[in-house]
């Protein structure tokens, strides 16, 4: 699967409306210098600059959510505290919808509170975490409410995502309840489980995406190959019901199982920072997303891995935004991937452009060794407009016009050159003597011709002006052209 399919699928999410339902958390960091030992006990002694909170569990998918696009409501529980307040507060911030959070006076609200220390005031590790959370599962009444909100508005979603960090939100009764009713909707369920053997508790979800431990957990196997992970994802596709499983596998990248035994491994390239804190939530709503604006779940999967690795590379819970992971993808695009496009593409690609008011400008040749002379052009032909389309005449074309010892350079590498150019954005081959099929297909606002030619000897003239276009003939760079660097070439 190439980039190009990515930023595809990136271009066309949407804003899909997406459930959460989970376990919330609210994150607290206090950061400052470890400056040494305390004389007062043998611990790391701490000096504080400064403090800051954040959304955790579920409530860091919400918002992961949001920066990539999507509509998002929450269902969930949080203690009338502080904390609780903090929360809903953040999440109101962000636009999401609380209506299904629910206030319940006997809990507290999960709080985990790190603390951060720069050694020698380089890069911050965590000393300590202290945890204020209760486990039990919460009472039979917010659980049948839950349900009863959650049942009455299900229909109005694209996705419904579990967030389980087992911190009693996420129990038997209500994951049956909504699983076995999005299932009869035909909406995909997509967990987040806890560490358990009991993955039984997530039976009929469509995908599911433990981490190493918790898949070797789950399956009691060793996972230290993708092999190993292939293997304990056929186990967890089998033992829950699923669809398709997601073993996310650290520095390793990830793993996507499907129940029919077909396996891939996505790697992941090395890292200058590597924290994991909150990298599962990204996995979540990534795949969340994309399974919402219904891509496949290779697609998702590719698309989490990338959005993963970015989030590591930041110290403690972090958002992805889409434009982030667009650059992400075109820094990591080749040019020629990016820019090569059939007709149909272009077409697409022009249709938008036009709707921005935008010119398009196309231009066509062999480029058989590419030479000053078409930079020069291409460079004036660019200046024309907003967005410059090269028509590349296909090595068959080629050797019609020139004769059969020509292309001296392979259409795709011809390509890839003319890719390599900033100032073209898109190139497409063609196979016909000329590219009036091409024109006529994009029409574009001008068409600008190369060389020595005459207006009235310019292929797709009359077409491009019919629908008031203009025609412009871009002068030669004088002495240099293909045949003259040949026949230097051979004297």
């Amino acid at each position: 699967m190439k980039t190009l399919d990515l930023l595809d699928a990136l271009d066309s999410l949407g804003s899909p409306k997406i459930l959460v339902i989970g376990d919330f958390i609210l994150d607290r960091y206090t950061w400052g210098n470890a400056e040494g030992i305390s004389q007062e006990a043998p611990v790391i002694l701490l000096r504080a600059d400064r403090e800051e909170q954040q959304l955790g569990g579920a409530g860091n998918v919400c918002q992961i959510l949001r920066s990539l696009g999507a509509d998002v409501q929450c269902a969930g529980s949080i203690g009338k505290d502080e904390a609780g307040a903090s929360v809903r507060t953040m999440l109101e911030d962000l636009a999401i919808d609380c209506q299904m959070l629910l206030p319940d006076s006997t809990r507290i609200t999960t709080t985990k509170q790190r603390f951060m220390g720069l050694a020698a005031n380089k890069h911050p590790h965590q000393i300590l975490r202290v945890d204020n959370e209760l486990r039990e599962n919460v009472s039979p009444e917010v659980e049948k409410e839950l349900i009863s909100r959650i049942s009455n508005c299900l229909p109005d979603f694209d996705v419904i995502l579990f967030s389980d960090y087992a911190k009693g939100l996420v129990t038997p009764s209500l994951l049956r309840a909504i699983i076995d009713e999005a299932k009869t909707l035909h909406i995909p369920v997509i967990v987040d489980p806890v560490r358990t053997r009991e993955y039984r508790t997530y039976h009929g979800a469509t995908l599911m995406t433990p981490n190493r431990a918790e898949a070797m957990e789950a399956t009691g196997l060793s996972i230290n190959t993708p092999s190993d992970a292939f293997q304990a994802g056929r186990e967890l596709c089998e033992i829950a019901n699923l669809e398709m499983a997601v073993v996310t596998l650290d520095s390793d990248g990830m793993v996507l199982v499907k129940a029919t035994g077909e396996a891939e491994l996505f790697s992941t390239n090395p890292r200058a920072v590597y924290d994991i804190t909150g990298a599962g939530d990204v996995v979540l709503a990534t795949i969340g997303i994309c399974m919402a604006a219904g891509h496949s779940g290779k697609i998702a999967a590719r698309l989490a891995n990338v959005a993963a690795g970015m989030s590591v590379e930041q110290i403690g819970c972090s958002v992805v935004y889409r434009n982030d992971l667009r650059s992400r993808l075109l820094a990591q695009q080749r040019p020629i991937e990016m820019k090569l496009r059939d007709l149909g593409q272009l077409v697409h690609i022009v249709k938008k452009v036009r709707n921005k008011g935008q010119k398009v400008v196309f231009t066509n040749g062999c480029f058989d060794l590419l030479h000053v002379g078409h930079i020069s052009y291409l460079h004036e032909a660019a200046a024309s407009g907003d967005l410059l389309v090269v028509g590349l005449n296909s090595d068959q074309s080629v050797a019609q016009l020139k004769g059969p010892h020509r292309p001296l350079i392979q259409q795709t590498d011809r390509a890839a050159i003319l890719s390599a150019l900033e100032c073209v954005d898109f190139v497409t081959i063609f196979d016909a003597p000329d590219p009036l099929n091409v024109i006529d297909a994009i029409r574009p606002d001008v068409l600008v011709k190369g060389g020595d030619y005459s207006l009235d000897e310019v292929v797709g003239r009359d077409l491009v002006e019919s629908y008031g276009g203009i025609v412009v003939i871009a002068p030669l760079v004088e002495g240099v052209s293909t045949t003259r660097i040949l026949k230097s070439a051979v004297a």
